[in-house]
Protein backbone atom coordinates (compact mmCIF):
# COMPACT_ATOMS: atom_id res chain seq x y z
CA UNK A 1 0.00 0.00 0.00
CA UNK A 2 1.23 3.34 -1.13
CA UNK A 3 1.52 6.65 1.74
CA UNK A 4 -1.00 8.40 -0.15
CA UNK A 5 -3.47 5.15 -0.05
CA UNK A 6 -3.22 4.79 3.63
CA UNK A 7 -3.08 8.43 4.35
CA UNK A 8 -6.75 8.51 1.69
CA UNK A 9 -7.71 4.88 3.83
CA UNK A 10 -7.59 6.61 7.33
CA UNK A 11 -9.15 9.84 6.00
CA UNK A 12 -11.62 8.21 4.76
CA UNK A 13 -12.53 5.91 8.04
CA UNK A 14 -12.32 9.34 10.04
CA UNK A 15 -15.06 10.50 7.28
CA UNK A 16 -17.39 7.72 7.58
CA UNK A 17 -17.40 7.51 11.53
CA UNK A 18 -18.40 11.36 11.36
CA UNK A 19 -20.89 11.13 8.88
CA UNK A 20 -22.75 8.33 10.98
CA UNK A 21 -23.21 10.73 13.85
CA UNK A 22 -25.29 13.48 14.78
CA UNK A 23 -22.14 15.94 14.72
CA UNK A 24 -18.43 16.06 14.88
CA UNK A 25 -18.30 14.10 18.04
CA UNK A 26 -18.24 10.17 18.14
CA UNK A 27 -20.96 8.99 21.11
CA UNK A 28 -21.13 5.73 22.31
CA UNK A 29 -25.05 5.72 21.46
CA UNK A 30 -23.87 6.83 17.99
CA UNK A 31 -21.45 4.18 17.75
CA UNK A 32 -23.93 1.43 18.20
CA UNK A 33 -26.20 2.58 15.79
CA UNK A 34 -23.16 2.61 13.16
CA UNK A 35 -22.89 -0.77 13.68
CA UNK A 36 -25.92 -1.92 13.37
CA UNK A 37 -25.95 -0.18 10.38
CA UNK A 38 -22.98 -2.14 8.90
CA UNK A 39 -24.67 -5.47 10.43
CA UNK A 40 -27.45 -4.79 8.14
CA UNK A 41 -25.84 -4.11 5.31
CA UNK A 42 -23.73 -7.11 5.83
CA UNK A 43 -26.67 -9.20 5.39
CA UNK A 44 -27.22 -8.31 1.91
CA UNK A 45 -25.85 -11.04 -0.96
CA UNK A 46 -22.56 -10.05 -1.55
CA UNK A 47 -21.08 -11.51 -4.65
CA UNK A 48 -17.46 -11.36 -4.81
CA UNK A 49 -14.39 -13.57 -6.71
CA UNK A 50 -12.19 -15.36 -4.45
CA UNK A 51 -8.73 -14.49 -4.65
CA UNK A 52 -6.55 -17.60 -6.13
CA UNK A 53 -3.60 -19.28 -3.59
CA UNK A 54 -1.02 -21.33 -4.43
CA UNK A 55 -0.40 -23.97 -1.07
CA UNK A 56 1.92 -26.45 -0.91
CA UNK A 57 2.66 -28.79 1.82
CA UNK A 58 6.21 -30.16 2.91
CA UNK A 59 6.61 -33.75 3.71
CA UNK A 60 9.88 -34.67 4.83
CA UNK A 61 11.13 -37.83 6.17
CA UNK A 62 13.26 -37.02 9.34
CA UNK A 63 14.54 -40.88 9.91
CA UNK A 64 17.90 -41.09 10.54
CA UNK A 65 19.24 -41.10 6.74
CA UNK A 66 17.60 -37.50 6.26
CA UNK A 67 19.74 -35.55 7.64
CA UNK A 68 21.28 -34.26 4.19
CA UNK A 69 17.79 -33.67 2.95
CA UNK A 70 16.53 -31.29 5.61
CA UNK A 71 20.18 -28.99 4.88
CA UNK A 72 18.92 -28.72 1.24
CA UNK A 73 15.19 -28.22 2.64
CA UNK A 74 16.86 -25.00 4.61
CA UNK A 75 18.91 -24.17 1.93
CA UNK A 76 16.16 -24.02 -0.80
CA UNK A 77 13.11 -22.68 1.02
CA UNK A 78 13.45 -19.29 -0.29
CA UNK A 79 14.34 -20.36 -3.82
CA UNK A 80 11.06 -22.77 -3.35
CA UNK A 81 9.05 -19.22 -2.65
CA UNK A 82 10.61 -17.18 -5.12
CA UNK A 83 9.43 -19.78 -8.11
CA UNK A 84 5.93 -19.25 -6.37
CA UNK A 85 6.13 -15.69 -6.41
CA UNK A 86 6.95 -15.24 -10.36
CA UNK A 87 3.54 -17.04 -11.59
CA UNK A 88 0.60 -15.12 -12.06
CA UNK A 89 -3.42 -16.13 -13.22
CA UNK A 90 -5.10 -13.65 -15.73
CA UNK A 91 -2.42 -10.76 -14.60
CA UNK A 92 -2.62 -11.38 -10.99
CA UNK A 93 -0.06 -12.56 -8.01
CA UNK A 94 -1.77 -15.89 -5.71
CA UNK A 95 -1.18 -15.67 -2.14
CA UNK A 96 1.35 -17.78 -1.40
CA UNK A 97 0.82 -20.56 1.97
CA UNK A 98 3.25 -23.03 3.05
CA UNK A 99 2.87 -26.08 4.97
CA UNK A 100 5.62 -28.68 6.70
CA UNK A 101 5.30 -32.33 7.80
CA UNK A 102 7.65 -34.30 9.55
CA UNK A 103 7.19 -38.55 9.44
CA UNK A 104 9.05 -41.10 9.80
CA UNK A 105 10.66 -40.18 13.38
CA UNK A 106 10.54 -42.16 16.38
CA UNK A 107 10.69 -39.29 18.78
CA UNK A 108 7.44 -38.67 17.30
CA UNK A 109 4.12 -39.46 19.37
CA UNK A 110 1.79 -40.42 16.90
CA UNK A 111 1.03 -44.73 16.04
CA UNK A 112 2.34 -43.57 12.57
CA UNK A 113 5.56 -41.18 13.29
CA UNK A 114 3.67 -38.34 11.96
CA UNK A 115 3.97 -34.45 13.08
CA UNK A 116 2.25 -31.28 11.18
CA UNK A 117 5.16 -28.81 11.96
CA UNK A 118 3.61 -25.69 10.56
CA UNK A 119 -0.09 -25.58 9.09
CA UNK A 120 -0.82 -23.90 5.47
CA UNK A 121 0.83 -20.16 6.57
CA UNK A 122 1.98 -17.03 5.02
CA UNK A 123 3.89 -16.42 8.48
CA UNK A 124 7.33 -17.67 6.49
CA UNK A 125 9.23 -16.69 9.92
CA UNK A 126 7.81 -19.94 11.41
CA UNK A 127 8.09 -22.12 8.09
CA UNK A 128 12.02 -21.38 8.72
CA UNK A 129 11.93 -21.43 12.35
CA UNK A 130 10.38 -24.93 12.08
CA UNK A 131 11.83 -25.87 9.52
CA UNK A 132 15.59 -25.01 10.97
CA UNK A 133 14.70 -27.30 14.37
CA UNK A 134 13.73 -30.60 12.80
CA UNK A 135 16.24 -33.37 13.91
CA UNK A 136 16.49 -36.39 12.57
CA UNK A 137 15.97 -39.98 14.31
CA UNK A 138 15.24 -43.49 13.61
CA UNK A 139 11.75 -44.33 11.98
CA UNK A 140 9.19 -46.22 10.28
CA UNK A 141 8.25 -44.06 7.13
CA UNK A 142 4.81 -44.21 6.50
CA UNK A 143 3.86 -42.41 3.17
CA UNK A 144 0.56 -43.05 2.87
CA UNK A 145 -0.28 -41.85 6.48
CA UNK A 146 0.87 -38.34 6.16
CA UNK A 147 -0.20 -37.91 2.70
CA UNK A 148 -3.20 -38.76 3.95
CA UNK A 149 -3.19 -36.76 7.50
CA UNK A 150 -1.86 -33.83 4.99
CA UNK A 151 -4.39 -34.18 2.55
CA UNK A 152 -7.13 -34.20 5.25
CA UNK A 153 -6.22 -31.45 7.57
CA UNK A 154 -4.60 -28.94 6.29
CA UNK A 155 -6.88 -25.77 5.19
CA UNK A 156 -6.58 -26.26 1.58
CA UNK A 157 -8.39 -23.60 -0.73
CA UNK A 158 -12.00 -24.55 -2.25
CA UNK A 159 -11.30 -22.34 -5.87
CA UNK A 160 -10.55 -24.52 -7.98
CA UNK A 161 -8.26 -22.44 -10.01
CA UNK A 162 -5.85 -22.17 -6.98
CA UNK A 163 -2.98 -24.54 -7.27
CA UNK A 164 -3.00 -26.95 -4.30
CA UNK A 165 0.41 -29.21 -4.02
CA UNK A 166 2.10 -31.49 -2.46
CA UNK A 167 5.68 -32.67 -1.89
CA UNK A 168 6.64 -35.78 -0.30
CA UNK A 169 10.76 -36.74 0.10
CA UNK A 170 12.43 -39.68 1.37
CA UNK A 171 14.31 -42.82 0.61
CA UNK A 172 11.90 -46.12 2.23
CA UNK A 173 9.44 -47.83 0.33
CA UNK A 174 6.34 -45.60 -0.80
CA UNK A 175 4.09 -48.76 0.37
CA UNK A 176 5.06 -48.90 3.80
CA UNK A 177 2.24 -49.05 6.55
CA UNK A 178 -1.31 -49.72 6.90
CA UNK A 179 -2.70 -46.74 5.00
CA UNK A 180 -3.06 -47.27 1.21
CA UNK A 181 -1.00 -44.85 -0.63
CA UNK A 182 -3.23 -45.36 -3.64
CA UNK A 183 -6.56 -44.92 -1.42
CA UNK A 184 -5.61 -41.88 -0.11
CA UNK A 185 -3.64 -40.27 -3.44
CA UNK A 186 -7.39 -40.56 -4.80
CA UNK A 187 -9.18 -39.00 -2.39
CA UNK A 188 -6.48 -35.53 -2.48
CA UNK A 189 -6.79 -36.28 -6.05
CA UNK A 190 -10.76 -35.98 -5.48
CA UNK A 191 -9.65 -32.29 -3.74
CA UNK A 192 -7.25 -30.86 -6.97
CA UNK A 193 -4.29 -31.88 -4.56
CA UNK A 194 -1.34 -32.98 -6.69
CA UNK A 195 0.89 -35.36 -5.09
CA UNK A 196 4.73 -34.80 -6.05
CA UNK A 197 7.31 -37.88 -5.07
CA UNK A 198 11.06 -36.78 -4.20
CA UNK A 199 12.49 -40.57 -3.84
CA UNK A 200 15.98 -39.84 -2.06
CA UNK A 201 18.23 -42.73 -3.76
CA UNK A 202 18.76 -43.86 -7.39
CA UNK A 203 15.71 -43.27 -10.30
CA UNK A 204 15.41 -47.02 -10.58
CA UNK A 205 15.09 -47.93 -6.91
CA UNK A 206 12.51 -45.40 -6.85
CA UNK A 207 10.34 -46.36 -9.48
CA UNK A 208 10.42 -50.03 -7.87
CA UNK A 209 9.58 -48.87 -4.52
CA UNK A 210 6.31 -47.36 -5.98
CA UNK A 211 7.67 -43.44 -5.63
CA UNK A 212 6.70 -42.97 -9.73
CA UNK A 213 3.54 -44.88 -9.23
CA UNK A 214 2.10 -42.50 -5.98
CA UNK A 215 3.34 -39.24 -8.10
CA UNK A 216 1.50 -40.98 -11.79
CA UNK A 217 -1.47 -41.75 -9.77
CA UNK A 218 -1.63 -38.09 -7.92
CA UNK A 219 -1.00 -36.47 -11.26
CA UNK A 220 2.30 -34.92 -10.27
CA UNK A 221 5.76 -35.52 -10.73
CA UNK A 222 8.05 -37.75 -9.86
CA UNK A 223 11.83 -37.07 -8.73
CA UNK A 224 14.95 -38.33 -7.43
CA UNK A 225 17.81 -36.81 -5.85
CA UNK A 226 20.85 -37.16 -3.88
CA UNK A 227 20.05 -35.79 -0.61
CA UNK A 228 23.65 -35.73 0.35
CA UNK A 229 24.67 -33.53 -2.26
CA UNK A 230 25.40 -29.72 -1.14
CA UNK A 231 23.37 -27.10 -3.18
CA UNK A 232 25.46 -25.27 -5.06
CA UNK A 233 25.36 -21.18 -5.38
CA UNK A 234 26.45 -18.30 -7.64
CA UNK A 235 27.26 -15.82 -6.24
CA UNK A 236 26.72 -12.13 -8.51
CA UNK A 237 27.58 -8.61 -8.03
CA UNK A 238 24.05 -7.82 -6.94
CA UNK A 239 24.35 -10.22 -3.98
CA UNK A 240 26.02 -6.98 -1.38
CA UNK A 241 23.36 -4.85 -2.49
CA UNK A 242 20.48 -7.01 -2.17
CA UNK A 243 21.89 -7.55 1.52
CA UNK A 244 21.86 -4.03 2.28
CA UNK A 245 18.53 -3.83 0.88
CA UNK A 246 17.34 -6.64 3.62
CA UNK A 247 18.42 -4.62 6.55
CA UNK A 248 16.96 -1.51 4.99
CA UNK A 249 13.81 -3.96 4.83
CA UNK A 250 14.17 -4.80 8.20
CA UNK A 251 14.30 -1.28 9.68
CA UNK A 252 10.32 -0.53 8.18
CA UNK A 253 9.09 -3.13 10.20
CA UNK A 254 6.54 -1.84 13.35
CA UNK A 255 5.74 -4.60 15.60
CA UNK A 256 2.50 -4.53 17.95
CA UNK A 257 0.65 -6.70 20.06
CA UNK A 258 1.89 -8.52 23.16
CA UNK A 259 3.85 -11.17 21.14
CA UNK A 260 5.16 -8.47 18.80
CA UNK A 261 8.77 -7.91 20.11
CA UNK A 262 8.65 -11.65 19.45
CA UNK A 263 7.77 -11.75 16.01
CA UNK A 264 10.32 -8.88 15.22
CA UNK A 265 13.18 -11.18 16.82
CA UNK A 266 11.86 -13.93 14.98
CA UNK A 267 12.38 -11.81 11.64
CA UNK A 268 16.24 -11.00 12.71
CA UNK A 269 16.93 -14.24 13.67
CA UNK A 270 15.72 -16.22 10.62
CA UNK A 271 17.86 -13.89 8.84
CA UNK A 272 20.77 -15.37 10.43
CA UNK A 273 19.63 -18.80 9.76
CA UNK A 274 19.48 -18.02 6.18
CA UNK A 275 22.45 -16.93 6.03
CA UNK A 276 24.00 -19.75 8.40
CA UNK A 277 23.18 -21.68 4.93
CA UNK A 278 25.19 -19.19 2.54
CA UNK A 279 25.37 -15.78 2.15
CA UNK A 280 23.50 -16.77 -1.43
CA UNK A 281 20.31 -18.23 0.47
CA UNK A 282 20.25 -14.87 2.68
CA UNK A 283 19.73 -13.07 -0.71
CA UNK A 284 17.40 -15.35 -1.83
CA UNK A 285 15.52 -15.11 1.55
CA UNK A 286 15.61 -11.04 0.92
CA UNK A 287 14.15 -11.26 -2.53
CA UNK A 288 11.12 -13.61 -0.81
CA UNK A 289 10.70 -10.66 1.69
CA UNK A 290 10.27 -7.81 -0.87
CA UNK A 291 7.05 -9.96 -2.64
CA UNK A 292 3.47 -8.81 -1.20
CA UNK A 293 2.09 -12.03 -2.12
CA UNK A 294 4.28 -14.12 0.09
CA UNK A 295 5.68 -12.56 3.26
CA UNK A 296 2.99 -10.95 5.28
CA UNK A 297 2.89 -10.41 8.67
CA UNK A 298 -0.45 -8.27 9.95
CA UNK A 299 -0.24 -10.63 12.49
CA UNK A 300 2.48 -8.66 14.30
CA UNK A 301 3.31 -5.73 12.07
CA UNK A 302 1.33 -2.05 11.83
CA UNK A 303 2.43 -1.48 8.16
CA UNK A 304 1.02 -5.06 7.05
CA UNK A 305 -1.98 -4.52 9.15
CA UNK A 306 -3.04 -1.20 8.17
CA UNK A 307 -3.32 -2.12 4.85
CA UNK A 308 -5.21 -5.42 5.37
CA UNK A 309 -7.55 -3.50 7.99
CA UNK A 310 -7.69 0.37 7.67
CA UNK A 311 -9.58 1.35 10.81
CA UNK A 312 -7.11 -0.70 12.85
CA UNK A 313 -5.19 2.07 14.25
CA UNK A 314 -8.32 3.81 15.79
CA UNK A 315 -8.85 1.18 17.88
CA UNK A 316 -5.52 -0.95 18.79
CA UNK A 317 -4.43 0.24 22.46
CA UNK A 318 -1.66 2.46 23.23
CA UNK A 319 -0.12 -0.66 25.66
CA UNK A 320 0.13 -2.97 22.56
CA UNK A 321 2.49 -0.12 20.74
CA UNK A 322 5.84 -0.47 20.21
CA UNK A 323 7.96 2.51 22.20
CA UNK A 324 8.33 4.51 19.47
CA UNK A 325 4.68 5.42 19.30
CA UNK A 326 3.42 5.42 22.69
CA UNK A 327 2.15 8.53 23.63
CA UNK A 328 1.74 10.31 20.21
CA UNK A 329 -1.33 10.69 18.81
CA UNK A 330 -3.73 8.66 15.93
CA UNK A 331 -2.60 10.90 13.49
CA UNK A 332 0.67 10.68 14.33
CA UNK A 333 0.95 7.13 14.06
CA UNK A 334 -0.73 6.85 10.88
CA UNK A 335 1.95 9.22 9.67
CA UNK A 336 4.57 6.89 10.78
CA UNK A 337 2.83 3.91 9.26
CA UNK A 338 2.87 5.60 6.13
CA UNK A 339 6.32 6.80 6.10
CA UNK A 340 7.33 3.25 6.63
CA UNK A 341 5.19 1.95 3.78
CA UNK A 342 6.51 4.63 1.13
CA UNK A 343 9.86 3.42 2.27
CA UNK A 344 9.33 -0.33 2.43
CA UNK A 345 7.52 0.21 -0.99
CA UNK A 346 10.72 1.48 -2.88
CA UNK A 347 13.09 -0.88 -0.98
CA UNK A 348 10.94 -3.85 -2.71
CA UNK A 349 11.04 -2.49 -5.87
CA UNK A 350 14.99 -1.96 -5.73
CA UNK A 351 15.22 -5.54 -4.62
CA UNK A 352 12.77 -6.89 -7.44
CA UNK A 353 15.13 -4.78 -9.75
CA UNK A 354 18.19 -6.31 -8.55
CA UNK A 355 16.84 -10.04 -8.04
CA UNK A 356 16.33 -9.88 -11.93
CA UNK A 357 19.51 -8.58 -12.83
CA UNK A 358 20.68 -11.16 -10.79
CA UNK A 359 18.75 -14.16 -12.07
CA UNK A 360 20.26 -13.23 -15.38
CA UNK A 361 23.74 -13.43 -14.47
CA UNK A 362 23.02 -16.77 -12.55
CA UNK A 363 21.32 -18.15 -15.90
CA UNK A 364 24.40 -17.07 -17.66
CA UNK A 365 26.64 -18.20 -15.67
CA UNK A 366 24.62 -21.58 -15.42
CA UNK A 367 25.01 -22.04 -19.60
CA UNK A 368 28.50 -21.41 -19.69
CA UNK A 369 30.07 -23.86 -17.16
CA UNK A 370 27.29 -26.75 -18.63
CA UNK A 371 26.42 -27.75 -14.76
CA UNK A 372 23.68 -29.32 -14.51
CA UNK A 373 21.97 -28.70 -10.31
CA UNK A 374 18.69 -30.08 -10.85
CA UNK A 375 19.40 -33.23 -8.59
CA UNK A 376 18.52 -31.55 -5.34
CA UNK A 377 15.13 -31.27 -3.61
CA UNK A 378 14.67 -27.39 -4.53
CA UNK A 379 15.83 -27.57 -8.04
CA UNK A 380 13.18 -30.59 -8.60
CA UNK A 381 10.40 -28.88 -6.74
CA UNK A 382 11.12 -25.95 -8.61
CA UNK A 383 10.62 -27.39 -12.03
CA UNK A 384 7.45 -29.33 -11.59
CA UNK A 385 5.87 -26.40 -9.92
CA UNK A 386 6.59 -24.42 -13.04
CA UNK A 387 5.53 -27.12 -15.83
CA UNK A 388 1.91 -27.84 -13.04
CA UNK A 389 1.30 -23.85 -13.11
CA UNK A 390 1.55 -23.97 -16.87
CA UNK A 391 -1.15 -26.77 -17.38
CA UNK A 392 -3.36 -24.85 -14.57
CA UNK A 393 -3.20 -21.23 -16.82
CA UNK A 394 -0.71 -20.00 -14.43
CA UNK A 395 2.04 -17.39 -16.29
Amino acid sequence: MTTLQILALAAGTAFLSSWNSAGLSCSEKNTKASTLKVQNASMMPIHTIKDNKIQVALLLDTSNSMDGLIDQAKSRLWNIVNTLTTLKYNGKAPQIEIALYEYGNDGIRDENYIRQVTPLTQDLDLVSEKLFALKTNGGSEYCGAVIRDASANLNWDGNDKSMKLIYIAGNEAFDQGRISYKEVIAKAKDKNIYINTIFCGSREEGIQTFWQNGATLGGGKYFNIDSNRKVMYIETPYDIRISECNAKLNDTYLYYGNRGSEFRAKQISQDKNAESQSASNLVERAVAKSKKNAYKNDHWDLVDKAEKDAGFIASVKESELPAELKGKSREEIQKTIAVKSAAREKIQKEIEELSRKRQTYIDNEMKKRGTDDSDDLGKAIESSILELAGKNGYK
